[in-house]
């Protein structure tokens, strides 16, 4: 066997399903290693920490103006907003970097771990106030300058616009999951001004004094389940949790089509967030040389990663074929049966 020929055989008969992200999302335009696209999720979280510094002057001014607990809450918020935005903005510098000698894997985690922590501070935001909330709707105050409240929280909501439309178009270019983080904060952050319009308009249309920590507690409940929902996402990546199986069929696919691969068992992938992990045992014949062994694998390694144009590392391991030993697949409870393909 020829091994160019061999490469070339196994890559044009890889599957022709098109590549997923580890979320099973197309990957038609998004390769995040890309030095544009890290560019891209820099200038987004400067432009994100900026903006949020600039919302946090303007909502504490008008709590103190209004005392309104809508907009302290709203204000509480932006200061979370702006926490989480220097936790991406420190978190997608890091995962940027190269692999080194200390982490040899590379630092793409960085951004799950920065995810991670935007995931916390909105759950402890959203108890603190929301406890507070519950107070004032037991003992309410009255609020002043309603009206000069309606423009801070109207201002605070274009610019909350503006912000998760920048990061939609960012987020569809590089898949970044602190960017994503960022967006469901933000996201937040258009629904908790809206809160805070409505609180102040009903209060301003009707005197009703409790109607502004009655949305306050509302806004604190959707920030609890925001967080929620953040937390899930960057648990994926720092648990090492498995690709999806479709993923996993595209990648038993590709290797057992390199000719010589005859059976691949204890298929092991995470998603580092920078790029994807690929292990697997590939079984050849047991009377080939080293070499040709060797080439068979180097051939299915290439396939493999042809799969994740956005960036892969694939290890696999030669084994002869049939050989009875311990495997992951036997201790992970025959999730999946070892795959293997008739001789041609």
């Amino acid at each position: 066997m020829r091994a160019g020929s061999s490469q070339r055989d196994c890559l044009t008969m890889r599957p022709d399903a098109t590549p997923k992200s580890a979320h099973g999302e197309d990957r038609d335009q998004a390769q995040p290693g890309s030095g544009r696209n890290r560019a891209l999720t820099r200038r987004a979280s400067a432009i994100a920490l900026v903006l949020a510094l600039v919302l946090i002057v303007a909502r504490v001014w008008g709590w103190t103006v209004t005392g309104s607990m809508a907009l302290l809450t709203s204000a509480a918020d932006g200061l979370l907003d702006a926490l989480a935005s220097l936790a991406t903005f420190l978190g997608i510098r890091y995962a940027h970097r190269p692999a080194d000698h200390d982490h040899r894997y590379g630092h793409g985690k960085a951004e799950a771990m920065a995810a991670f922590t935007q995931a916390v501070l909105l759950a402890t935001t959203g108890l603190v106030f929301g406890a507070q909330s519950l107070w004032r709707l037991f003992f309410p105050e009255p609020l002043f300058a309603v009206g000069m409240g309606v423009v801070v929280a109207a201002g605070s909501l274009v610019t909350s616009v503006f912000l998760v439309a920048m990061q939609t178009w960012v987020l569809r270019r590089t898949r970044s999951t602190a960017i994503a983080a960022d967006r469901v904060h933000y996201l937040t952050d258009v629904v908790v001004n809206l809160g805070v319009l409505a609180a102040l308009a009903v209060t301003w249309a009707t005197g009703w004094v409790r109607a502004d920590p009655a949305f306050a507690l509302a806004i604190a409940a959707y920030m609890l389940w925001n967080a929620g929902s953040i937390a899930r996402e960057a648990s994926v990546q720092l648990l090492d949790r498995e690709l999806a199986a479709e993923q996993r069929k595209q990648i038993r696919a590709a290797a057992l089509a390199c000719p010589g691969a005859r059976a691949i068992h204890d298929i092991r992938t995470r998603n580092a967030g920078d790029r994807v992990f690929v292990e697997f045992h590939l079984e050849v014949d047991g009377d080939i040389t080293v070499h040709e062994g060797h080439r068979i694998v180097d051939a299915a390694e290439q396939a493999v990663r042809a799969l994740f144009p956005e960036g892969s590392e694939v290890i696999a391991h030669v084994e002869p074929v049939g050989i009875v030993d311990e495997r992951l697949d036997d201790r992970v409870g025959h999730a999946e049966q070892p795959t293997s393909k008739q001789p041609t």
